[in-house]
């Protein structure tokens, strides 16, 4: 699959391969992400795309295959060394301290990135508090920042959850499922917000996600994946209107060929 000539790539993959017993969620696929890019990853229904998200940030090593991150070799390193070589993360279930506030919750993003986990003084309330309440502007959360995460509705933990993945300045942000769960306004808005940020700061996102209005909405270019494959690649336009797309996804993608 190529990429547009006038953009470096943020990530590579080449022949990425991973088999759970009797399945084979991902079949050597490849593919590229541009930089700067909003790339939409989307398949039927299956483990392919976690799956490849998950070896992309170093949850699960390959059977075969390379991941890139701007032409570093990154395969099968830990989720912390991914993480602090510039890539993000959301999950399809939002992973915050519940029982901390949404401050502390990007503090602690932030003293880890900033490798000062382990320090003792000062405490770590009073540490990045100026950083933390920046990110949290940029999400829209600066005025719950003292409330504790277990009371927030879900469209807000899911801002939370944003300005973590933005802590440690990445230069790619894989988003798994980011609108799983909200209400359609709230997905809307939620994507236009990442939409924003990570255009106006040059980061690079690759996403999954099932609401197709949100995908062919937001994207720049959109991957398409079928039985472990890469199968078609291009702009939305270019993928609503390819015919085997359109096969594949009869039925389950809601306006696909309006």
């Amino acid at each position: 699959m190529s990429t547009p000539t006038n953009r470096g790539v943020a990530v590579r993959v080449e022949g990425l391969t991973k088999r759970f017993g009797g399945l084979l969620a991902l079949d050597g696929a490849s593919f590229a992400v541009p930089e700067g890019s909003v790339t939409g990853l989307i398949r039927p229904n299956g483990a392919g795309k976690t799956t490849c998200f998950n070896m992309v940030g170093g949850q699960i090593r390959p059977d075969a295959g390379t991941v890139r991150l701007g032409g570093r070799d990154i395969t099968g390193l830990s989720p912390r060394a991914v993480w602090r070589l510039g890539v993000g993360r959301t999950f399809q279930i939002t992973a915050t301290f519940a029982s901390m506030t949404v401050r502390e919750n990007v503090q602690m993003a932030l003293i880890s990135h900033g490798g000062r986990s382990r320090a003792l003084f000062p405490r770590a309330d009073r540490m990045y508090v100026d950083e933390a309440m920046a990110l949290l502007e940029r999400v829209g959360m600066q005025d719950q920042y003292d409330r504790a995460c277990s009371v927030l509705a879900y469209g807000d933990l899911k801002r939370v959850e944003l300005a973590v993945a933005l802590a440690n300045k990445p230069k790619l942000l894989l988003m798994d499922e980011p609108t799983a769960g909200m209400a359609p306004k709230e997905r809307v808005a939620l994507m236009a917000l990442t939409a924003e940020i990570v255009r106006r700061e040059n980061i690079s996102v690759l996403f999954t996600e099932h609401d197709m209005d949100v995908v062919f909405a937001h994207a720049d270019r959109i991957m398409v994946m079928n039985r472990g494959q890469l199968i078609v690649e291009g702009k939305p336009a270019e993928v609503r209107a390819n015919k085997t797309v359109q096969e594949i996804y009869l039925g389950t993608m809601h306006g696909l060929a309006d």
